[in-house]
C-alpha cells in the first residue's frame, strides 16, 4: 500500500507510472511465483516449520535494506491534504476499478483452497503436485505485470482489463476439465496472465483518477484497491469452500467464471472519466499563461532598443 502510494507520487507521468507499477507488481508475482512450489516442496522434503523460518529471516533482511536505501524523512505537515475516504469511495469510476481487481483475484483466491482437494479427489496426485500445480499460474502473472505494465497504456488500461477479466472468467472455466496436472498449465496459464493484465492495469488507473477528478494524495485510493484485492482473498476462500460442498468443485469454476465475464464491460466506463470542475478549472488556467508568455517573448523581440521606440519595427529601413 505504502510503496504504491509512494511510486505514484514519485512518477507523476501516466506512462512512467504504469511502468513503475508494472516492476513493482512483478515484484509480487515473483514471490507468488517461488511461493507456492518452495512451500510445498519444503514441507514435504525438509519439514514444516523450514519455510517460516526461511520467509521470517528474509523479511527481516528487507526491512533493513528498505531502511538504510529509502532513507525515511520526517513528515512534512504542509503537504496537500488527501481526499476524504468516504468521498473516494462514492467515486462510481473508482468503484469500478476496485470491483475489476475484487474479482478477478476472487477467481484465483477460491481456486487456492478448492484446487488441491479436488486434485486428491479425481487426480490422486501426491502431495508436492498440489502446490506445483500453481506455477503455470506465477509465471504468466510475472510476464502478464512486467509486459502490460507498458503496453497497457498504449492500447488503452480499460481494454487490458476488460479483454483480461475476460480471459480470467475463461480459464476458469476451462479448470474442470482437466484430467490430470498437465491439462491444468494451460487454464492457470491463462488465469495468471490474465490477472496480471488487470492489476498492472486498474493500479496507475487508480492514480490516475486521483489526479483528475481529486486531489492528488494517492494513500486513500491505494488503500482503496488493498482492500478490494484483500476482500477478494477474504470473501473468495470462505464463500468457495461452502460452494464446492453444496453443488461441487466444477460449479463454483461456472459461478466465478461468469461473475468476470458479466463484470468486464463495465471496464468500457473508465475509457475516459470526465474531471471534476474543480479540476477542470485548475487545468484550464494553463492556456492562458502559455499564451501571454508567448506574447512576451515575441514583444522583446520586435521592438528595437533605440530611442525612437515609437516607430514601426519596419520603418528602421
Amino acid at each position: 500500500l505504502s510503496g504504491l502510494g509512494m511510486l505514484a507520487s514519485v512518477y507523476t507521468d501516466d506512462d512512467e507510472r504504469g511502468r513503475a507499477m508494472g516492476i513493482a507488481l512483478g515484484g509480487l508475482a515473483l514471490g507468488v511465483l517461488v511461493g507456492a512450489p518452495f512451500g510445498s516442496v519444503m514441507y514435504v522434503f525438509v519439514g514444516k516449520s523450514s519455510p517460516f523460518l526461511i520467509l521470517a529471516f528474509l523479511a527481516l533482511l528487507d526491512g533493513a535494506l528498505q531502511l538504510c536505501i529509502l532513507q525515511p524523512s520526517k513528515f512534512s505537515p504542509e503537504s496537500a491534504k488527501g481526499t476524504p475516504l468516504l468521498t473516494l469511495l462514492r467515486d462510481p469510476y473508482i468503484l469500478v476499478a476496485a470491483g475489476s481487481l475484487c474479482f478477478a483475484n476472487m477467481g484465483v483466491a477460491m481456486l487456492e483452497p478448492t484446487l488441491p482437494i479436488w486434485m486428491l479427489q479425481t487426480m490422486c496426485s501426491p502431495e508436492w503436485q498440489l502446490g506445483l500445480a500453481f506455477l503455470p499460474a506465477s509465471v504468466s502473472y510475472l510476464i502478464g505485470t512486467n509486459l502490460f505494465g507498458v503496453l497497457a497504456n498504449k492500447m488503452g488500461r480499460w481494454l487490458c482489463s476488460l479483454i483480461g477479466m475476460v480471459v480470467v472468467g475463461t480459464s476458469l472455466l476451462c479448470v474442470p476439465l482437466a484430467h490430470n496436472i498437465f491439462g491444468l498449465i494451460g487454464p492457470n496459464a491463462g488465469l495468471g496472465f490474465a490477472i496480471g493484465m488487470v492489476d498492472s492495469s486498474m493500479m496507475p488507473i487508480m492514480g490516475h483518477l486521483v489526479d483528475l477528478r481529486h486531489t492528488s494524495v494517492y494513500g486513500s485510493v491505494y488503500a482503496i484497491a488493498d482492500v478490494a484485492f484483500c476482500m477478494g482473498f477474504a470473501v473468495g476462500p470462505s464463500t468457495g469452500g461452502a460452494i464446492v460442498r453444496a453443488i461441487g468443485f466444477p460449479w463454483l469454476m461456472v459461478i466465478i467464471g461468469v461473475v468476470n465475464i458479466t463484470y468486464a464491460p463495465l471496464c468500457y466506463y473508465l475509457r475516459s472519466p470526465p474531471a471534476k470542475e474543480e479540476k477542470l478549472a485548475i487545468l484550464g488556467q494553463d492556456c492562458p499563461m502559455e499564451t501571454r508568455m508567448h506574447a512576451a517573448q515575441q514583444s522583446t523581440r520586435a521592438f528595437p532598443l533605440g530611442e525612437d521606440s515609437d516607430e514601426e519595427p519596419g520603418s528602421e529601413e
